[in-house]
């Protein structure tokens, strides 16, 4: 009898466990659970071209006064950090309560030190798992953009300005989940030093920093987004015509209902999507865009299963 398949993680990004089950390289397997842009800026390049930045320390305030230019935004809010998740690690230490509607992306709970119906509000926009965009007029205390730029073209909603934080990850924008990169945009500059008091030493890596120097003249968020729009519309096709019943709405993924031991299913065909029980939704998988490469191999995966069937 064949091992079953690793279970999933609880974020995404199970491409490393189903290649070693499957006992095949990590390049060998497609990794559509972790929703990263399918549109990036040459980011191996840039890896090649800023290699001897690993012998010395990083420059993290220089990395965000480029980052503020690149936003359009008061550098003394911006905050960089060792991706999204230690964005958020960092504004729960600093904001311990949070109130979070369900479903929800689950690394609010974690980090929080108390969740309750009276507290600010964290939310994902787009939500997540949903995909969909806040209204214009929603309000929260927190607000995670993790996949806005990739989704609306621009940089953030900007409710900065408005006194609420935001959280970012160009480990996301930029597809490069092994370079860990991150932000926060604070209300006003004295938030941002005490995110920035609460961040280890040297959070992130000369290498990261350098890159994204260098990525950020490169990246072309409305093409990249209506590129994604167009790949999301694709992706749907084949889902649909295969008989899924698909929601799609803003993000660059999508959500397949009904949809019992497909994960497994595909895994096993060397094509990872995500498992959305952490979301409270079982029977669920949400699938991110490919890119138009990739496109095929996942119809011919799923065709297979059906075949089986």
């Amino acid at each position: 009898m064949s091992p079953a398949v690793p279970p999933p993680g609880d974020h995404g990004g199970d491409g490393a466990a189903i290649a070693r089950w499957l006992g095949v390289d990590v390049a060998q397997v497609l990794d559509l659970s972790a929703s990263l842009n399918p549109f990036p800026p040459d980011v191996a390049a840039a890896v090649v071209d800023q290699i001897d930045s690993v012998g010395r320390y990083g420059d993290i305030a220089a990395g965000e006064v480029v980052l503020a230019a690149a936003m359009g935004v008061d550098p003394g809010v911006a905050v960089l950090t060792n991706g999204g998740s230690e964005a958020i690690a960092l504004v729960a230490a600093v904001m311990p309560r949070g109130r979070i509607d369900e479903p929800e992306f689950s690394l609010y709970r974690r980090h929080l030190h108390e969740v309750a119906d009276d507290a600010p509000r964290w939310r994902s926009n787009p939500h997540s798992p949903s995909g969909a965009l806040a209204a214009p007029d929603a309000t929260a205390a927190v607000w995670d953009e993790a996949y806005w730029p990739m989704t609306t073209g621009t940089w953030t909603r900007g409710d900065h300005l408005d006194g609420a934080v935001v959280v970012g990850s160009l480990t996301k924008l930029l597809a490069c989940p092994g370079l860990r990169l991150g932000y926060v945009l604070a209300p006003d500059p004295t938030t941002a030093d005490a995110l920035r008091a609460r961040r280890p030493e040297w959070s992130v890596g000369a290498l990261a920093l350098a890159v994204l120097v260098e990525v950020l003249a490169a990246v072309d968020l409305r093409a990249s987004a209506a590129a994604v729009r167009q790949a999301r519309f694709e992706l749907v096709r084949v889902l649909v015509t295969r008989g899924f019943d698909v929601e799609a709405a803003d993000a660059p993924w999508v959500l397949v209902h009904s949809a019992t031991g497909l994960r497994d299913a595909l895994a096993a065909r060397g094509v990872v999507v995500r498992d959305c029980t952490s979301f409270g939704l079982p029977g669920t998988v949400r699938i991110g865009i490919p890119p138009p490469a990739a496109l095929d191999r996942l119809a011919a995966a799923l065709d297979a299963i059906k075949k089986d069937r």
